[in-house]
């Protein structure tokens, strides 16, 4: 669709916003510390002082009451604000320890203000503008998004960090595994990833290839909609909607067949939802022991002694953490047949279309999906898929997980924070909103010439970094197209990877690891509460269309993410799964679905 860009009305949006922050307060006298007499001459303001921004521009969270502005707040932000061009401050309701880890995943990207303004028309659902277009701070910048081929990237001359090694950077992309070995044998890529289970011997046994092994930080997993809000589906009507025939297809389902046949090297059975290798991951019990005739009396005695109908919903798409989602969902309904006599369909949907109907609560029945992690801390996995601000992907909450989540994330130490983990593991497999299958062992291989290659714990390898031999080109095959490049409202790691390459958040992750490290910002130190934290921005730097970062554009990023009001909370469905997943709630939440 083409975009109507009010340019003129978003701009006096932009100034309006500007004096309601002067007028709320947003602006200080910067500290000594943090004066913009610091920076360059070059850099300081000739026309005007700098107007500090600051969010919520009216009103005040009230963090003891859980309210803004007399309605209810379940989110961890209470404001955030400028004090000069090159400092930004985050005021938080509750310590947060994973704090530097949270703001240095992708979808906190720091855009451009006017960029912003300009690229999302307040008036439409879906903006294509921004959807479709990147204007980062990072090594590559965008040339061209060829759809259904490939994206095209070239090397950010004016970039603030080190050079990326290669000119031009191509991503394309192939669902099958052999299509994407043929490739790299063929030399028609330099890397490919999650190398098919049975090919990890071929590329080892191949000297003109390299197997960069990943560890397992995922998981697949069997999800539940226990409360499905799609028209024609009610509650009363679905079985899944009953705890004691959630449980029962939790013992009736031989985990350890499917990670036996159908996953690599280096997978292993789940035993909680996150891995044990995650602080805390695997607090509590361990998950319900395969047994199919305890599990077909348990479904009797919930009242389905024949078993019922449902669907099982997923998407072709291979990951780490599902190396081959059909197969594995023909085992899955083969089980549910043979050992619950429960009959279901099996229905394939577009990737996007999957998981937006996730994020909406609409998915039917049984669904198969999976996670890898962003950063090592347990509320990345917890936190976003059981907590507060999670999506409706299960249908109905569970006030003891989100109460024990939300203990969990402010404590200031793994040991303080154990018994509040211990006690939402423990209510997870009571609920069962989801069985955890696996944490699936995967592999990047790349031709052997490429060097610096590597593979990311996190699934985010950097490209900028690698040396394809002599060639002036990097051509890397994933496994899906995006469906699109505003990272800020997409949760496919298909996007992510691509937006990693072009934008920058406040901090990242090492190259090849897991630690937080600055990026964008010079630092961000905490109070000794861990509930203030002030960062620093680095100087120099630059987006793409050549305009400065300033704070004032960390304010408004975070704040078009934060509030679901935000005339500028618009995207490609406008869900920002991550931000509340995260932060555990939006200011102004939108109204739940309504039933039925």
């Amino acid at each position: 669709m083409s975009l109507n860009r009010r340019r003129s009305t978003l701009l006096a949006l932009s100034a309006a916003t500007a004096i309601l922050v002067a007028a709320c307060g947003g602006a200080a006298t910067p500290s000594p510390s943090t004066a913009p007499s610091e920076a360059p001459p070059s850099e300081a303001p000739s026309e005007a002082p700098f107007d500090a921004m600051a969010y919520p521009l009216e009103g005040e969270v009230d963090c003891e009451n859980g309210t803004f502005n007399d309605t209810a707040y379940t989110g961890q932000f209470k404001k955030i604000y400028a004090t000069d061009a090159r400092t930004v401050v985050f005021e938080l309701c509750s310590p947060d320890v994973a704090f530097l880890s949270k703001i240095a995943f992708s979808s906190f990207a720091i855009n451009d203000t006017e960029w912003l303004t300009e690229n999302i028309d307040p008036s439409v659902e879906q903006n294509q503008a921004i959807v479709e277009n990147v204007n980062g701070t990072g090594a590559y910048k965008l040339v061209e998004w060829k759809r259904g081929q490939e994206i095209v990237m070239e090397a950010n001359p004016d970039y603030w960090g080190e050079a990326p090694k290669t000119q031009t950077l191509v991503i394309k992309w192939g669902t099958e595994a052999t299509q994407r070995l043929t490739e790299l044998q063929a030399g028609t890529v330099d890397g490919i990833d999650n190398v098919g289970p049975t090919d990890f011997s071929i590329v080892e046994g191949d000297a003109n290839l390299q197997l960069q092994p990943r560890p397992g930080l995922n998981i697949f997993y069997v999800g539940f909609n226990n409360n499905p809000k799609n028209e024609g589906f009610d509650n009363a009507a679905n079985p899944l909607a009953n705890e004691q025939v959630r449980q029962a297809i939790a013992m009736g389902i031989d985990r350890e067949r499917i990670v036996a046949n159908f996953y690599p090297p280096g997978s292993e059975v789940a035993s909680h939802f996150t891995p044990c290798e995650i602080p805390n991951g695997c607090a509590g019990d361990e998950w319900y022991s395969f047994d199919a005739a305890a599990a077909k009396q348990m479904l009797a005695d919930a009242g389905y002694p024949n078993g019922f109908s449902t669907k099982i919903q997923y998407r072709d798409v291979v990951r780490s953490y599902l190396p081959d989602p059909n197969v594995v969902a023909t085992d899955l309904q083969a089980q549910l047949k043979n050992n619950l006599g429960i009959d279901a369909t099996i229905e394939v949907q577009e990737s996007g279309t999957f998981l937006d109907n996730a994020d909406a609560g609409l998915l039917e029945g049984i669904h198969l999906l999976g996670w890898g992690a962003d950063y090592p801390d347990a509320t990345n996995f917890l936190d976003f898929h059981f907590g507060a601000g999670a999506s409706l992907q299960f249908g109905d909450k569970f006030d003891d997980i989100t109460s024990a989540l939300t203990e969990g994330a402010s404590g200031a130490s793994d040991e303080e924070r154990a018994p509040a983990y211990e006690t939402a593991n423990n209510a997870i497999k009571q609920h069962v909103p989801m069985i955890p299958i696996a944490h699936g062992g995967s592999g990047v291989a790349y031709l052997a010439d490429v060097q610096d290659a590597h593979a990311s714990p996190l699934g985010n390898e950097y490209f900028a970094v690698m040396t394809p031999g002599d060639r002036d080109q990097f051509v890397f095959m994933q496994n899906a197209e995006p469906p699109g490049l505003y990272c800020a409202d997409e949760s496919d790691g298909e996007a992510l990877r691509v937006c990693e390459q072009m934008t920058e958040s406040l901090y990242s992750y090492e190259v090849a690891g897991t630690a937080a490290e600055p990026a964008l910002a010079e630092k961000c130190e905490p109070n000794t509460e861990l509930t203030v934290w002030t960062c620093t921005l680095r100087s120099g730097v630059t987006f793409h269309d050549g305009a400065a970062l300033d704070a004032n554009d960390v304010v408004l990023t975070y704040a078009v993410q934060w509030d679901a009001d935000h005339p500028l909370h618009k995207g490609r469905d406008g869900s920002f799964t991550y931000f509340p997943g995260l932060f555990s709630g939006f200011l102004n939440p939108p109204p739940p679905a309504p039933e039925g």
